[in-house]
């Protein structure tokens, strides 16, 4: 007898806990379980700006998802494309090939890309902070910087080089800025000629305050943080206009630059227009349980889908984040294991624990279960948090580890020279056009596209 397929689809924090929970809820004859992923990895995105500094290796914050999944067969590959009608995903496998994986259950949790506005020349000059490969092509474009700028006998050259600018004023940007400065400023000591005045850091946000999540108190304590390390931070501006070498803020300042890294927010992925559902701001719409409206067997949580925050109220959406994607996961494979037993299905249900912001050394603003703090305290709690956040043991050691290292000899600048000669995109590294349309989705599944009437 044939046992019942899920199929999930997103190795980040909610597709690899929903995996996890459901090889230990499901006995091995119950279901057989297959996770549609193009990485091998689960990746703690929160300390890829540490990744991108040099402070940890990238084997820190990426966990073998083979170490952590036993039963659960990986198909390494992406999803192109879901035919809910003949119950189908369409992966695109990292050979090439493209393979049509069946469910009776799907998990839907392909997260999110950087999000992209329609600006000239920031879809060819930016780069992110979304994946493993960005934060590693970051942190060696910006060594070469330093190199290229040594190299130069001619000033104007040596300036443009030394002038980065960073989009985005959530977590993300702000932690970039930081910790990438952080390394400018240590790197330029061994660089005997060159000017350290030369090196300035932008973070620009259209936004009217920082972090505005925290509250005016840390979100002003940031600003005054970054402010007095000499990042020269930008409100209310956003970015007109991308070449090669220059960004054309919409204040009307040009900066000479070659660094343009995009951390002005998230969109749910490509994948989801697909299916051709009912969706909040780009996000699969789903119920309090996780399953999709119209749609038989398929659950959807994480970043591409807007989950009801029934701890605030109203009309209220859970927020990208990892603390919710990781509690969705255990509420998924929950409901999923209770579908599949003819059991009722449970809300999803979690209080926000709180928000931390790592800035580099003893500086941080956190705000655990609602108390501010900042400095030390502050940078204990996120730490703190990171480590119980991770998955293993050996991830744990080897971020704790990296740390210590850090923080007793300094910083390395080694420039591995991957990708010499060719910038880097946002393209490159998230694929965003890489989805098939219907048409294309239905000619694999053998199956109609479902058309929505309303």
């Amino acid at each position: 007898m044939t046992v019942p397929r899920i199929v999930i689809v997103g190795g980040g924090f909610a597709g690899m806990e929903t995996a996890r929970k459901l090889e230990r809820i499901l006995k091995p004859d119950e279901a057989a379980l297959k996770l549609v992923t193009p990485y091998d990895h689960q990746l703690y995105l929160p300390l890829l700006p540490h990744v991108a500094s040099g402070i940890l290796t990238p084997q820190s914050v990426a966990v073998s998802l083979r170490r952590l999944l036993r039963r659960t067969v990986i198909v390494p590959g992406g999803a192109v494309g879901i035919d809910p009608g003949a119950k189908a995903v369409v992966a695109r496998k990292i050979n090439g090939e493209t393979t049509v994986e069946h469910y009776d259950y799907l998990v839907l949790t392909p997260g999110s890309v950087t999000r992209q506005f329609d600006i000239p020349g920031v879809d060819e000059h930016a780069v992110g902070m979304k994946t493993l490969a960005e934060a590693a092509w970051v942190r060696d474009h910006v060594i070469s910087q330093l190199d290229l700028s040594a190299a130069s006998s001619d000033r104007a050259e040596q300036e443009t080089r030394l002038q980065f600018v960073v989009v985005g004023g959530g977590y993300a940007g702000t932690e970039t800025a930081a910790y990438l400065h952080h390394l400018t400023s240590a790197a330029v000591k061994r660089y005997p000629g060159l000017d350290p005045a030369l090196i300035n850091w932008h973070l620009v946000d259209i936004a009217p305050r920082l972090m505005p999540e925290l509250g005016e108190r840390l979100g002003e304590k940031a600003l005054a943080i970054l402010k007095r390390r000499g990042v020269k931070v930008s409100l209310g501006v956003s970015v007109a206009e991308a070449t090669a070498d220059t960004v054309t803020l919409t204040d009307g300042r040009k900066l000479p630059c070659h660094t343009l890294i995009w951390t002005a927010g998230v969109a749910a992925s490509p994948l989801i227009a697909t299916l051709d559902a009912e969706t909040n701001r780009g996000r699969l719409i789903v119920r309090p349980d996780l399953t999709v409206p119209g749609l038989d067997g398929v659950f959807a949580l994480g970043d591409a889908a807007a989950v009801p925050d029934l701890a605030k109220g109203d009309d209220a959406i859970c927020p990208p984040t990892a603390q919710h994607a990781m509690r969705q996961g255990w509420t998924a494979a929950k409901n999923v294991a209770a579908a599949l037993r003819g059991a009722p299905l449970t809300h999803y249900r979690h209080r926000d624990l709180g928000l931390v912001v790592d800035l580099g050394g003893i500086q941080a603003v956190s705000k655990p279960l609602g108390l501010e703090l900042t400095a030390l305290p502050a940078q204990a709690v996120a730490r703190g948090y990171h480590l119980a956040a991770l998955r293993t043991f050996p991830a744990r050691l080897r971020t704790l580890t990296n740390w210590t290292l850090n923080a007793l000899a300094g910083y390395d600048f080694v420039r591995i020279g991957f990708q010499a000669g060719r910038p880097a995109t946002l393209k490159d590294f998230e694929s965003p056009d890489a989805y098939l349309s219907p048409d294309l989705i239905a000619s694999h599944t053998g199956g109609e596209v479902r058309k929505r009437t309303d």
